[in-house]
């Protein structure tokens, strides 16, 4: 009898369009001190290499070529950065209520300088910052958007010790 024994998966990276790779490229690792993995290059429409088959394979045949660039996280996320030449150069509308990706999140400890910082660079705060459990645990969360409108939120605390019910309890 063969035993199947299921197990948690790593997250690897995350892919964010922006309308320009630069400007992202800037900001994500000036704000949030993300390493600069690949500085932005440019991937060209051609049968000839893996990396071009597979990027015709993922974005058909529809396009000639787009930027790409690579960072990373304190903790080894990656964070693949794309700008097509062709394409609205507006993020979409915010609706959490449709099926989708609907934000992703990061964390600091000092939430109020890092939400200073993104709109200081020409993001936005969506919202005030709040407190989780303000009588139990130190915990705070906010969302707010990069430059580009692309919305996120900031936690102060692991998604673990957010929401288990044995962390900083009385």
């Amino acid at each position: 009898m063969k035993t199947i024994k299921n197990y948690p998966k790593s997250f690897s990276h995350v892919g964010i369009t922006v309308p320009d790779i630069k400007a992202a490229v800037k900001f994500y690792s000036e704000v949030m001190g993300w390493y600069i993995i690949m500085e932005p290059s440019i991937v060209k429409k051609e049968k000839d290499s893996a990396i071009g088959q597979m990027c015709i394979d993922v974005f058909g045949e529809d396009w000639t070529t787009f930027e790409i660039a690579h960072l990373a996280t304190s903790d080894g996320i990656g964070i693949e950065l794309f700008s097509f030449p062709n394409g609205i150069k507006e993020a979409p509308e915010f609706n959490p209520f449709n099926t989708g990706l609907f934000h992703f999140c990061i964390q600091d400890p000092n939430i109020e300088a890092l939400v200073e910082k993104i709109v200081s660079y020409g993001g936005k705060q969506r919202m005030p910052i709040r407190a989780y459990y303000p009588e139990e645990k130190p915990f705070k969360m906010c969302y707010v958007e990069d430059p580009f409108g692309i919305v996120f939120e900031v936690y102060t605390h692991s998604y673990e010790l957010t929401y288990s019910s044995g962390a900083y309890s009385k």
